[in-house]
C-alpha cells in the first residue's frame, strides 16, 4: 500500500514537473513573441514617424489636424516681399534716371561739338583741338550758372569754391626721333596741374593761367580734367519722398598712352548721394514715409518668423536624420547611404532661410535710405532683388506638391550632378577656345579685343545670336589669320552646337525620361523611399494622432509582457 503511494506520489511530481517544463516552454515561446512583436510595432512606428516627416503640408494637417502654418506664412511673404521691391525698384528708378540723365548733360556741357552717336568715337588729333578743347571745358565751368538748365551748383569745402583741376602725366625725361628710329625715355611718370578756381565776376586772369599750361606731347600719356558739381534730385517730392543731394565728382580723360596721334577723349563720373542738411517741404505731407517705414518693420517681423520656423524645421530634419542612421544599423545592420541622409535636409527651407537673411538686411538697409542715414542703393537693390528672386523660386516647393508638376523640380535635381561634371569637361574646351581667339583674333577683331568680350561673343555663338556678323565683321589684313579664322569659328560652332549642346540636352531628356518612367511604375528611387512605403496607413487614418501621444500597438505589448509576468509568478 504504501509503496503504491510513493507510485502515485511520484507519477503526481512528474506531471507537475511535466506540467512545469511545459509552462516554461510556453512562457518562452510567449515571450520571444512578444519581444518580436514589439519590435514591429517599434519598427513600425518609425516607419510612420518617417512618413509624417516627410508629408506635405495637406496631408500633415489631415494627418494630425496642425494647421500649415509655414505654408500660410510663405504665401503672405511673398505678397508683401514683392509689393516692397516694386515700391523700392519704382524709388530706386528715380535714383538712377538721374544719375544717367546727368552723365549725358555733362557730356553735352562740356565735351565740345559731341554727339549721342559719336559717343565711342569722341577723339582729337592736333595740338590746336586739345587747347581748343580745354579752354572749352574751363570757359563752361566758369560759365555754369550761367548756362545749366538745372540745379548744379560749384562745390564749397569752407567758405571756397573747390577748384578745377587741369593735370596731365607724361613721361619724366625723353628724346624721341621716329625718322632715325631713336629714342631715349625716362619710365618715371611726372604730373603738373593747373587750379582754376571759379571766381565770380569772370576775369581773364583764368584764361591766361591756361595758356601759360604748356602740354609735353611728345612724352604725354593723358590730361585730366577733375572737379566736383553739387545737384538735388527734386522728383522724389512728387512721390512723398524727401530729395537727396548728390556730388558728382567729373573726370574728363584725353587719353594719348598710345601716342598713335589719336587722343580719346571720355567724361565719367563718380556719384555720392549724401542727406541733406538743411530742408523744408510745404505743401506734401511725410506721413508717406512712415508708413513706408511701418510696412518695412511688418516685412523683418513675417520673415523673422519665417526664419525661426524653417530653422526649427531643418533642426528637426538633422535630428531625424541621425535617429534612422541610428536606427537602420541597430535592426538591419546596415549603415545609411549619404544620398538617403541628404534626403532629410530639405534644401527648400534653406532656399528660404537664405532669401529671409537677405531680405531682412536689405529691407534694414531701405529703412535707413528711407529716413537718409544712408543712401546704399547698390547694395540695397542687390539684396531686395536676390531675395525676392528666392522667394520666388521657393514657390516651385509648392508646385511640386502636384504629380504634373512635380516631374519637374525632381528631374532638375537628379539632372543637377550630371549636369555639373558634364559643364565642368566642356569648360575646359570653351575656355580653350577663349584663350585661342583672344590671342590670335583679338588684334584683327572688334570682338576678341579682351577675354571679357571673347567670352561673349562665344557664348552667343552656342545661342545661335550674331553669327553672320562675327565671321563678317573679320578684317582681312592679314590672309593667313582670316583662314584661321574660317576654321576657328567653324570648328566651334559645329562641336558646341552639333555636339556639346546636343549632348547637354540629351542629359536633362534621358533624366526626364528615367524620372517619368519611375513615376508611372510606382517604384520607388532610394532605400528610404522603400522602407518609407512599407508604411500602408493614410493621413486619414488617425494613426497619426495617436502616434503624437503614445503608440497603442506598444501600449497592447507592455500589456502581454505584464499578464506573462504574473502568469509566471503563479
Amino acid at each position: 500500500m504504501k509503496e503504491q503511494q510513493n507510485k502515485w506520489h511520484m507519477d503526481d511530481s512528474g506531471a507537475s514537473y511535466l506540467a512545469f517544463n511545459d509552462f516554461n516552454s510556453n512562457g518562452a515561446a510567449l515571450w520571444t513573441e512578444s519581444l518580436a512583436h514589439q519590435e514591429r510595432q517599434e519598427v513600425e512606428s518609425f516607419r510612420r514617424k518617417l512618413k509624417y516627416f516627410f508629408m506635405n503640408p495637406c496631408e500633415k494637417y489631415r494627418a494630425r489636424g496642425r494647421k500649415p502654418w509655414k505654408l500660410m506664412l510663405q504665401i503672405i511673404k511673398i505678397a508683401v516681399i514683392t509689393i516692397q521691391l516694386v515700391s523700392f525698384g519704382l524709388s530706386n528708378q528715380m535714383v538712377v534716371t538721374f544719375k544717367e540723365e546727368n552723365l549725358m548733360t555733362f557730356k553735352h556741357m562740356f565735351l565740345k561739338d559731341f554727339a549721342d552717336h559719336n559717343a565711342k568715337a569722341y577723339a582729337v588729333y592736333t595740338q590746336h583741338e586739345v587747347y581748343t578743347h580745354l579752354s572749352y571745358i574751363v570757359q563752361q565751368f566758369l560759365h555754369l550758372q550761367n548756362i545749366t538748365v538745372g540745379n548744379h551748383a560749384y562745390e564749397k569745402d569752407g567758405h571756397l569754391y573747390t577748384p578745377l583741376l587741369v593735370c596731365q602725366q607724361f613721361y619724366h625725361n625723353g628724346s624721341i626721333s621716329p625718322g632715325n628710329e631713336t629714342f631715349e625715355i625716362d619710365a618715371k611718370v611726372e604730373e603738373e596741374c593747373l587750379e582754376i578756381y571759379p571766381v565770380q565776376p569772370l576775369s581773364t586772369e583764368e584764361d591766361t593761367q591756361l595758356n601759360n599750361f604748356t602740354l609735353q606731347f611728345k612724352r604725354l600719356l593723358e590730361v585730366n580734367v577733375y572737379f566736383t558739381l553739387k545737384a538735388i534730385n527734386l522728383q522724389t517730392v512728387q512721390h512723398h519722398e524727401l530729395p537727396d543731394c548728390y556730388d558728382f565728382s567729373i573726370v574728363i580723360t584725353f587719353d594719348n598712352r598710345a601716342h598713335s596721334g589719336r587722343i580719346r577723349v571720355d567724361l565719367d563720373n563718380d556719384v555720392d548721394i549724401n542727406e541733406c542738411r538743411d530742408w523744408k517741404v510745404t505743401g506734401a505731407s511725410p506721413k508717406n514715409i512712415y508708413y513706408t517705414v511701418l510696412f518695412d518693420v511688418v516685412i523683418i517681423l513675417t520673415c523673422l518668423a519665417s526664419l525661426v520656423l524653417c530653422t526649427r524645421s531643418v533642426s528637426t530634419g538633422v535630428q531625424l536624420q541621425f535617429e534612422y542612421t541610428t536606427f537602420f544599423l541597430k535592426h538591419y545592420g546596415k549603415r545609411v547611404s549619404w544620398s538617403d541622409r541628404m534626403e532629410f535636409i530639405n534644401g527648400w527651407y534653406i532656399l528660404i532661410i537664405i532669401s529671409d537673411v537677405l531680405t531682412i538686411t536689405g529691407s534694414v538697409l531701405k529703412i535707413a535710405i528711407q529716413l537718409k542715414a544712408l543712401t546704399s542703393y547698390d547694395i540695397c537693390s542687390i539684396l531686395l532683388g536676390t531675395g525676392t528672386m528666392l522667394v520666388w523660386v521657393g514657390v516651385l516647393r509648392y508646385m511640386g506638391y502636384f504629380k504634373k508638376y512635380n516631374i519637374l523640380i525632381i528631374t532638375l535635381r537628379a539632372a543637377f550632378p550630371n549636369v555639373i561634371r558634364f559643364s565642368c569637361c566642356a569648360a575646359m574646351l570653351y575656355l580653350g577656345y577663349c584663350f585661342c581667339g583672344w590671342i590670335v583674333l583679338g588684334p584683327y577683331h572688334e570682338k576678341f579685343r579682351t577675354l571679357n568680350t571673347v567670352s561673349e561673343c562665344l557664348f552667343s555663338l552656342i545661342n545661335g545670336d550674331d553669327m553672320f556678323a562675327t565671321f563678317k565683321n573679320m578684317q582681312q589684313k592679314s590672309y593667313l589669320v582670316w583662314l584661321f579664322s574660317r576654321g576657328y569659328l567653324y570648328t566651334f560652332v559645329s562641336l558646341f552646337i552639333y555636339m556639346v549642346l546636343s549632348l547637354f540636352i540629351t542629359l536633362i531628356t534621358d533624366t526626364y525620361e528615367t524620372i517619368k518612367q519611375q513615376q508611372l511604375d510606382g517604384n520607388p528611387v532610394s532605400e528610404l523611399q522603400v522602407f518609407i512605403s512599407e508604411c500602408k496607413d493614410h493621413p486619414n487614418s488617425g494613426c497619426y494622432r495617436v502616434e503624437e501621444r503614445s503608440s497603442p500597438c506598444l501600449f497592447c505589448c507592455t500589456r502581454r509582457l505584464s499578464d506573462l509576468h504574473e502568469r509566471l509568478e503563479c
